[in-house]
């Protein structure tokens, strides 16, 4: 990813209401951070039938079509979604591909890649809930994973997961972020349990403690309008993520990190969080190795 251009924000368009509201929430997320929008719907249709071998091209050419049309009313929802906080550019396209490569791609040159938790592909079996699971497990950047709005939640505070791993560090950094363009609180979250370890319960706590105050050092400084709460507590991370994100508007966490549980990879916890949370959720991946 260039530093010298402002990478776009990515979002898969499937035409179900759960794709629009990606599409509505990416708007307002690229116009915050004055990126361009990329609307993607992906047919996951083969375009080489190999040697002597013909293939459905009119089909085909009816599902480009179909695409388009998504891709159209995608990009007027998009527009009025951005216009109360800045115009940004919309463009859109078709892809042959499956989804889940197309989008997995695109994530490395991305500011973010957004997907809905449930929706339906081009041929109607498969639930978008599988793309959104295979990106957050090997995406090459971060994934925002968007439920269907119900309520305006832009006065809600914004989670954050912290484990002292590089990507729970630049989740930190992505929550204070959105939560000075929102004008949000900021909940910072991190659990520890005495499971096979042998120190006091207080001695975990206090370093605990001490984990946490080292990984938001400097963030106050930077950003002394966002009211932080601080939250250290006995717990499987997962599951005190969801209880203190119950009232919150966006979840931020890493994908690879120590979890705050022994045995337990925050990738396990993201994908724990991903099927239970109620608001949308950022998952920050790497952007370089493949898993």
């Amino acid at each position: 990813m260039s530093a010298t251009t402002n990478p776009p924000v990515v979002v898969g368009v499937d035409g179900s209401e759960q794709s629009l509201a990606a599409v509505r929430w990416a708007a307002e997320y690229a116009a915050h951070h004055r990126s361009p929008l990329r609307l993607i719907h992906a047919l996951g249709v083969p375009t080489d039938f190999g040697p002597g071998m013909a293939g459905p091209v009119s089909d085909v050419d009816s599902l480009r079509h179909a695409g388009r049309s998504l891709l159209a009313t995608a990009t007027e929802a998009a527009e009025a979604a951005a216009a109360p906080v800045a115009a940004i550019e919309v463009f859109s396209a078709v892809a042959d591909a499956a989804p889940v490569p197309v989008l997995r791609d695109l994530a490395e040159d991305a500011r973010l890649v957004v997907v809905g938790t449930r929706g339906m592909s081009t041929f109607g079996r498969m639930l978008l809930g599988s793309v959104s699971t295979a990106l957050v497990r090997h995406a090459h950047g971060p994934v925002a994973v968007i439920p269907q709005a119900k309520t305006d939640s832009r006065q809600r505070p914004i989670v954050v997961g912290v484990d002292g791993s590089p990507c729970s560090t630049q989740a930190v950094a992505i929550a204070f972020e959105e939560a000075a363009l929102r004008d949000a609180s900021l909940i910072a979250v991190h659990t520890w349990s005495e499971f096979n370890r042998y120190d006091s319960r207080m001695q975990m706590h206090t370093e605990a403690e001490a984990l946490l105050a080292e990984n938001l050092a400097g963030y106050a400084e930077k950003y002394p309008e966002v009211p932080v709460t601080r939250v250290v507590t006995e717990d499987r991370p997962a599951r005190r993520l969801l209880q203190v994100a119950a009232s919150a508007q966006l979840i931020v966490l890493g994908s690879h990190g120590r979890g705050g549980f022994p045995g337990m990879s925050l990738d396990s916890v993201a994908h724990a969080v991903l099927h239970g949370a109620d608001c949308p959720l950022i998952v920050v991946r790497p952007r370089t190795g493949h898993r």
